[in-house]
């Protein structure tokens, strides 16, 4: 079949297949502009609303507009250009989302960075991106300044929790905020302080839509991160696209809905729920540092939360709190959910319905690259379709965007049911590798992003996700895929999480090796595991079972399959 014909077979399966009144075309409240500008017009229209509120510290649309005015106007006055690097080596806090708003309006490009990077990995991304500037959280500083010394970073801006005067503490705090702030060495900028001493005015720079706004590393669980070159054009068609038919708001007026996140901002994943999605839309965000479960029940009662993407992982850590029930969360309306090391299934829905009155669904299918947010599920949750059409459903592509299967080696398209690689074209494709002139000839082609993930097209149309090709296992001249194991394995009860690997076997090859952690209460053991696995999946596909007590993962949430390998007797 030629490209054109089965685009439009694909275009015919997702349009019968569009959930009944789901929007299908991009929806701007305010426009298509960049983001930071949607924050001044709320901050306008809604100057006193909450715009962060974050353990009793509340920031409302006017503060942060002004903040990040401030910001923007602080780096000006360092000599910072449209299109130099801004470094944010910091937890998530208030301050991340000034600077961020304050590096766009500025012209300048936002470099994200662990703020669990050690030296080595600081080098790598601090080299690569060249930033001007780095803004980092005080407690850090003895990592970065050897770093910055040694690449020639001239300027470092420095602040700390302990900054943060709650009005009143209405959420457990972690330790961290009673770490008392650190005395600076001279040269070193005190963030709020400095704010203080500059103008609030709106700087005279106005970025454009083309313009670069991040530059967003891959969290891969091996190689070198690469840097993802980001416009703002794509930024804020990722919330146009996937907000308007995954949290539903079609007014041009801003949102009452009480957001939540607690993912990284260093992370994409966490840029677009803290920073991008909630001002889209002129929410309120209530924001937590890090995931902590009577932190997160504690909010969601006070604040009345009603959305939050979150991990299955944090949703078993709450269904499983032994003082649930000492907190109402029925004010949640919607509950995407993101299956890394927990996978989604009935068992879990079913409890968090009863808890919450919410349903729990697959939030997307996405990656650095496109950032994000390619497909949506929400729709196909009735009798649990999503959940029993097959392992690894992640739903159809969202307005605008295009996927196909091809074959990984010679570019032909696969059939439909058949394993190739994922192709995707889409609006938030980024522009780019930086730096990587031979990664960027291999992989874009006509407008098509080659993506290294395995996936298949079902004859309905929707989009299964198997995995990274390097992880696909061959067994009996079989495919088996890591990706559907783990979610077979997430099915049963006693799973509380899992990693598939590939061993070397003379006779097949190779052979699945799956390591996992059990649910407090159960005792299921290897024997009773590899049973269980023979009655619930294809024998080819059975692994091998290593009940571990933990399993390595990276700050992102991803399990390292390389260390699963090293562990492989």
């Amino acid at each position: 079949m030629d490209e054109k014909s089965y685009l439009k077979k694909l275009h015919d399966l997702w349009k019968k297949n569009w959930p009944k009144n789901a929007p299908n075309k991009p929806h701007y409240p305010k426009g298509e502009k960049p983001i930071c500008e949607y924050l001044t017009e709320w901050a306008r229209e809604n100057p006193d609303k909450k715009a962060i509120r974050f353990y009793g510290y509340d920031i409302s649309y006017k503060e942060l507009d002004l903040a990040s005015n401030r910001f923007a106007n602080l780096l000006i006055n360092l000599g910072i250009k449209p299109g130099e690097g801004v470094a944010l080596f910091m937890p998530s806090c208030p301050q991340f989302n000034i600077a961020y708003f304050g590096i766009m309006k500025c012209g300048a490009i936002h470099v994200p960075v662990s703020p669990l990077s050690k030296e080595m990995e600081l080098k790598h991304q601090l080299g690569d991106s060249k930033p001007k500037v780095v803004f980092c959280f005080d407690a850090l500083l003895p990592v970065l300044e050897p770093v910055c010394q040694n690449l020639g970073i001239e300027h470092i801006i420095a602040t700390s929790y302990s900054e943060l005067k709650q009005d009143c503490s209405t959420i457990q705090l972690p330790d961290f905020f009673k770490i008392p702030k650190v005395d600076l060495k001279d040269g070193i900028i005190d963030f709020f302080p400095a704010l203080n001493e500059v103008s609030d005015a709106p700087p005279d720079h106005t970025p454009a839509l083309d313009d670069v706004a991040a530059l967003n590393y891959t969290g891969g669980t091996t190689g070198l991160p690469k840097g993802c070159v980001h416009t703002h054009r794509n930024l804020i068609y990722t919330a146009a696209a996937f907000m308007l038919i995954v949290f539903g708001h079609t007014e041009n007026k801003a949102s009452d809905k009480i957001m939540m996140t607690y993912l990284p901002q260093f992370w994409i994943a966490g840029e677009t729920t803290g920073l991008l999605f909630p001002v889209f839309h002129g929410a309120t965000v209530v924001m937590l540092a890090r995931w902590d479960t009577v932190a997160f029940m504690e909010a969601v009662d006070h604040y009345k939360v009603n959305q939050c993407i979150m991990l299955v992982d944090s949703i078993d850590d709450v269904l499983n709190h032994p003082k649930l029930s000492d907190y109402d969360l029925h004010s949640m309306e919607l509950t995407p959910c993101i299956s890394f090391i927990k996978k989604l299934n009935k068992d879990y829905r079913n409890k968090w319905e009863k808890v919450t009155g919410s349903t729990m669904f697959e939030t997307t299918y996405g990656m650095t690259e496109t950032h994000s947010c390619d497909t949506f599920t929400k729709g196909f949750q009735d009798d649990d379709f999503d959940l029993s059409v097959s392992p690894a459903f992640v739903g159809i592509p969202v307005p605008g965007t295009e996927i196909k299967i091809c074959d990984f080696i010679t570019g032909e398209l696969k059939p439909f049911e058949e394993e190739g690689e994922i192709v995707v074209r889409t609006p938030t494709l980024l522009k780019g590798y930086w730096n990587m002139p031979d990664s960027n000839a291999e992989l874009f082609f006509n407008g098509w992003f080659r993506t290294g993930d395995l996936g298949t097209i079902t004859k309905d149309g929707f989009l299964r996700y198997l995995g990274r090709r390097k992880e696909m296992l061959k067994v009996n001249g079989m495919s088996v895929f890591p990706t559907e194991i783990e979610a077979m394995l997430g099915q049963n009860p006693a799973i509380a999480a899992c990693g598939v690997v590939g061993r070397p076997d003379d006779q097949k090859g190779q052979v699945p090796v799956a390591f996992i952690t059990l649910k407090k209460g159960f005792e299921e053991t290897e024997e009773s595991l590899a049973k269980w696995c023979k009655n619930a999946m294809a024998i080819f596909k059975v692994p091998e079972i290593h009940i571990v007590s933990q399993l390595p993962m990276t700050g992102t949430g991803k399990v390292i399959k390389n260390e699963l390998e090293k562990m492989i007797c």
